[in-house]
């Protein structure tokens, strides 16, 4: 069923949400001072391609030790990112998502884009899972 889902969310725009993800992590890449959020854009870019049965969790909780993302670097990145553009960007998903929502067919997909609202508010330190790991950690 997953692959379906993900399959049909790839045909009705889910490609154009990664696009958009991957142009923000161009963007990032090209200036100095967005070096430290391209690698978020890029977790959620393939976040956006692949959201039925992956999940977006903090690497610390996967892996068990802090990193520069995690530590309070990553929270002060992500203050600055959510001033910056998060909010934009997850006003823009939350747009999104009530749309598919209005439709009864469209509630999985509108669920989608409430998932990637809540990482673009604040993706540093962020990596992407198949859902049985999320949930076993």
């Amino acid at each position: 069923m997953r692959l379906i889902a993900n399959v049909l969310w790839g045909l009705l725009g889910g490609w154009l949400s990664a696009l958009g993800w991957l142009f923000a992590a161009l963007l990032m890449a090209i200036t100095i001072i967005g070096l430290p959020w391209t690698r978020a854009c890029l977790s959620i870019a393939r976040f956006s391609l692949w959201p039925f049965g992956s999940r977006l969790v903090p690497r610390e909780r996967l892996t068990g030790r802090s990193d520069i993302g995690t530590s309070p670097l990553g929270l002060l990145g992500n203050i600055i990112w959510f001033i910056l553009g998060g909010w934009y960007l997850a006003l823009l998903h939350l747009c999104v998502g009530i749309g598919w929502c209005l439709t009864v067919i469209g509630i999985p997909f509108g669920t989608a884009h409430f998932r990637l609202m809540k990482q673009a508010l604040a993706p540093i330190g962020k990596i992407v899972v198949p859902a049985e790991i999320a949930r076993r950690r």
